[in-house]
């Protein structure tokens, strides 16, 4: 017990056990108290409860309604102790500590209490305790052994809840309301953990139970994250595929492959069988808490559309043919040899995927530098977030996020500007809904009603600035004129931490009339005074922070307004601490790492240029080979040399340009005018259709690596299984291989050995050439968990704030950010404005999720239109619109709302059939060649069939799909 008693009057470092229920959370206490329990001297923070503190003298009491991930409740009244001096027998869950108390939680007394309070829960449960899916893992089954059970004097003759029919509408999940004590665990995880209310206690007494608004969990207000069933005590609410599965009997704790969050999970195994993904506690990011997408869809990576054999082909009008590694690798390599040798070496480049571990991205990137022998390497940041990149590195000094997730718990003003945490990251979006709930303020700047805006009667935004499409940039102009015309800077931050002259030049720009909220209102589209009183409560309301997503990035300016967002926050002094900062929510689960990595053309890993001298000196004595010194073509460059006919090959890893990118009839023109594509993904995607080599890669399940996610946390990514990408035909096998052992074996067919042996070995390598991850290891991850780069001598365990004393570039500096309207442009033929966005249930291009159950929710991509519009053009709710704009046309079905606003349609681009990008335009960031997907000029129209080039893709891809072996009919589209 030493380890938790202390002299000092101050908190200490208590050690804590991740695997250890401690009935209530750990207090924030700032006092130490020492209290007895059981004869044991236990010393804790104050706000502690007697529960808590009794667990960590190893001292444990029953409970049922009691987990450390919900506040205490003090229902079930399994847990009462008695207390020297006080009557009565308190509940120890929701009694708190104090200065020497003498505690019991074993007496005869205490003892009977407890065995009748669980006779009267069995008597009305079901004893089917062997055959049931949670023998094993059932807190009632352990409280009953526990409190000494041994009978049951009531029997079934009276009224009993055992007759109650289980709800299995949700897809992932049953609801056996038979079994449900109603502890009331799975209501206050709805509420406190998710924030989303769907669940309550519906009744009184006896007709007590939980209810799901009165519908089944399918067509209630559930967002299936799992936190009801990870709260569950019994089999009330179990997993299907534990149902199906039995008991886990053992777990891999690895990190989540979808979005930015990069939450912590541990894999729940039987042998190499995943039967359930549970969010860990200890996860820097998430804490325990989870969505739909990484709690339940992970199926896709067994799915029986995963190819798993390597493939090759002349052209893609032929059959493809399955063969085995070394034939694949060595075709592909004297492709590229022929290419380069015929047409030069910048006729070839490669595309790395922020769905990539952090390792595969770097020896990708590598191999195009070193092997390719030029800098023809990009990455799908650079369709969402280059502009954070460029526009955080010129005013800041680092491409990235300045703060932790927690950071804001200590905001006060939460400022959330073309993003929808809530769909796009929902762990975070539940967090921040805790800190709104709280008290904190809310402003949203957003063309679209998101859930954050008023969708909830328990979250609400302040102020919803409904902004006009493309005006951004106007929008930024006119808050900052009212934070310098009302004297709101803070200059004394100002002088001491940023370039004085630079501040000048903005503040007079800013200060100019044509920059202020009446001048630009018609423009934005939002009444002036709305955005004076948002600007004032962002720049006074005290800690503000401010977050922001694609609907800032994918503009024709979203490099100028990411320079916009940082000259506010050092305006204001709002950076360089906890509750504020600039916080870029990106969308992938590695789009920050393939950044860091080194994918874009004119950088080394670390943001360093090609140009630098000093730089490609370094990397050139590590790789043994001279470097380009000339930046590469981007991804838009490389595919208009392709459709002009110079650029001749691309090797595409983990990227699905033909349904991600923009003017996807421009795209798949120059993927068919390449002589050789070389694929390495999971399925036969859109791009892989186009594809004359397949490399079948390895789902995050089979590999090691590292994930770095929107906090600059770098996460463990863990080896479950073995990889399924060694299958053969006619019952053959050859040896599997991850991601970057593929990539290391094409290196050396092409001439270069990479010698590694394991992953981490590629980080070591990282670390040694990247001085923002010069501290990193995989040995200091698994000590740590994870760590937030910067991590090297200065900051040994990482950086969980950026810019704290001064920022990386020495002094912050102010960027002038003239409003430039877009040239994509409404006229009468293109008078509505289409924008896009993601939904909650499916993932970037849908490649994984639409392989899983989440189809329940969302099967197709809808247009959504104002009644206005609709009613104008004699839409109604689900008829086939369809979309046309200056590049193509599609046809989806109409969804009246008024979440948009008239003069705008949104739909998602989930669907490859959808054809969400064949409307999409060329226009891009002027920076960074970020697409403009957020502002496209469209008219819509009630049609009766699909668009040409609907009818063209279906017979296009059911051809593709028959030359690959497989029937049309039962692939996945």
């Amino acid at each position: 017990m030493d380890d938790i008693k202390y002299s000092s009057s101050q908190p200490q470092a208590l050690k804590y056990d991740a695997d250890t229920d401690y009935g209530t959370p750990k207090s924030d206490g700032t006092t130490m108290v020492t209290l007895n329990i059981d004869g044991i001297d236990v010393t804790v923070p104050d706000g502690t409860s007697i529960m808590h503190a009794a667990q960590l003298g190893g001292v444990t009491v029953p409970k049922l309604c009691a987990t450390d991930s919900l506040e205490p409740f003090g229902s079930c009244r399994l847990c009462l102790v008695e207390i020297e001096g006080r009557r009565g027998y308190p509940a120890s869950c929701t009694t708190p500590v104090a200065p020497g108390l003498k505690v019991k939680t074993q007496t005869p007394k205490l003892a009977d209490v407890r065995r009748g309070v669980m006779e009267l829960y069995i008597s009305d449960h079901p004893l089917d305790c062997l055959t049931c899916t949670a023998n094993g893992d059932c807190e009632l089954q352990d409280m009953a052994g526990a409190v000494g059970l041994r009978e049951v004097r009531y029997g079934y003759d009276g009224e009993n809840h055992l007759g109650q029919a289980k709800d299995e509408s949700n897809p992932y999940f049953t609801f056996d309301a038979s079994k449900c004590i109603v502890c009331s665990r799975c209501v206050r995880a709805c509420e406190e953990t998710q924030g989303t209310f769907a669940l309550t206690i519906q009744g009184r007494g006896f007709d007590s139970k939980v209810s799901a608004g009165g519908k089944d969990f399918l067509e209630s207000e559930c967002v299936s994250c799992g936190a009801c069933v990870q709260a569950c005590p019994t089999a009330t609410l179990m997993e299907k595929t534990v149902i199906d599965a039995g008991t886990p009997e053992h777990k891999i704790t690895t990190t989540c492959a979808y979005c930015g969050v990069g939450c912590s999970f541990d894999a729940e195994m039987k042998g190499e069988q995943v039967v359930r993904m549970t969010p860990t506690k200890e996860g820097g990011a998430n804490h325990g808490h989870s969505c739909v997408k990484g709690r339940f869809a992970w199926g896709y990576a067994t799915h029986a559309d995963r190819i798993t054999t390597p493939m090759i082909r002349k052209s893609i009008h032929d059959a493809w043919q399955k063969v085995g590694w070394d034939e694949a690798i060595n075709y592909a390599a004297s492709e590229i040899q022929r290419i380069q040798k015929q047409y030069g070496k910048e006729a070839v480049g490669g595309i790395t995927s922020s769905r990539c571990t952090n390792e595969e991205v770097y020896v990708t990137q590598k191999l195009i530098r070193a092997v390719f022998g030029s800098n023809n390497v990009d990455t799908c940041a650079r369709v969402c977030h280059s502009p954070t990149g460029y526009g955080l590195k010129q005013t800041l000094g680092e491409s990235a996020g300045t703060q932790t997730f927690d950071s804001v718990m200590q905001s006060d003003v939460i400022f959330v500007m073309g993003a929808n945490p809530t769909d796009g990251h929902p762990v975070f979006g539940s967090l921040m809904k805790r800190r709104l709930r709280e008290g904190a303020k809310l402003i949203v700047v957003d063309p679209r009603e998101i859930d954050l805006v008023s969708n909830s009667a328990h979250v609400r935004a302040d102020y919803h600035l409904k902004l006009r499409p493309g005006t951004n940039v106007a929008m930024i102009s006119a808050i900052s004129h009212v934070i310098v015309t009302e004297g709101l800077v803070q200059e004394d931050f100002v002088k001491t931490r940023c370039e004085w002259d630079s501040y000048i030049a903005w503040r007079d720009f800013a200060a100019k009339p044509e920059n202020s909220p009446e001048a630009l209102e018609k423009e934005l589209g939002v009444p002036a005074n709305e955005v004076r009183e948002a600007a004032r409560l962002y720049a006074t309301g005290g800690n503000a922070a401010i977050y922001y997503g694609l609907g800032v990035t994918e503009h024709s300016q979203g490099s100028t307004t990411v320079m916009g967002i940082a000259n506010l926050a050092m305006a204001t002094a709002n950076i360089g601490r906890e509750g504020v900062g600039v916080n870029p929510l990106r969308g992938q689960n590695n789009v920050q790492g393939s950044c860091d990595m080194g994918s874009m053309p004119h950088e080394f890993p670390g943001y360093r240029h090609v140009s630098d001298d000093a730089t490609r000196a370094q990397f050139e004595q590590a790789w043994g080979v001279t470097l380009s010194a000339d930046p590469g073509l981007r991804i838009p460059n490389m595919l208009d040399l392709a459709a002009e006919g110079s650029f001749k090959a691309v090797y595409c890893v983990g990227e699905d340009i033909a349904q991600s990118d923009p003017d996807t009839q421009h795209v798949t023109h120059a993927l068919e005018s390449m002589e050789c594509v070389i694929v390495q993904d999971l399925f036969l995607n859109e791009t892989a259709k186009f594809a004359h080599v397949f490399f079948p890669g390895a789902s995050f399940l089979e590999k090691n690596g590292t994930f770095t996610n929107a906090e600059r946390r770098i996460s463990p990514v863990r080896k479950v299984m073995t990889p399924k990408n060694g299958l053969r035909d006619h019952g053959q096998h050859e040896a599997g291989m991850e991601d970057w052992e593929i990539t290391a074996k094409f290196s050396e067919a092409l001439g270069y050995p990479m010698h590694y042996a394991h992953a981490s070995e590629i980080m070591d390598e990282i670390a040694a050439l990247t001085p923002t991850f010069t501290g990193v290891s995989f040995k200091k991850l698994d000590e740590l968990g994870s760590i937030q780069w910067p991590c090297n001598d200065e900051a040994p365990s990482g950086t969980p704030t950026m810019h704290v004393d001064e920022f990386v570039r020495g002094k912050g500096k102010f960027f002038i950010t003239q409003y430039v309207p877009t040239t994509e442009r409404v006229n009468q033929k293109y008078p509505l404005i289409l924008t896009t966005g993601r939904i909650l249930s499916q993932y970037n291009v849908g490649a994984q999720t639409r392989r899983t159950e989440n189809v329940a929710w969302h099967h197709e991509d809808l247009i959504e239109i104002h009644p206005h519009d609709a009613e104008d053009r004699g839409i109604a709710e689900g008829d086939w619109v369809g979309i046309s704009s200056r590049a193509g046309q599609t046809v989806l079905r109409a969804k009246i709302t008024e979440r948009v606003q008239p003069g705008v349609v949104y739909t998602t681009f989930h669907h490859p059939e959808s054809g969400a990008n064949v409307i999409t335009t060329d226009n891009s960031d002027w920076a960074t060649n970020c697409p403009e997907y957020k502002v496209t000029a469209v008219q819509v129209s009630k049609v009766n069939q699909l668009s040409d080039w609907q009818q063209h893709y279906r017979s296009f891809s059911d051809t593709q799909i028959e030359l690959s072996g497989m029937d049309p009919h039962t692939v996945v589209s």
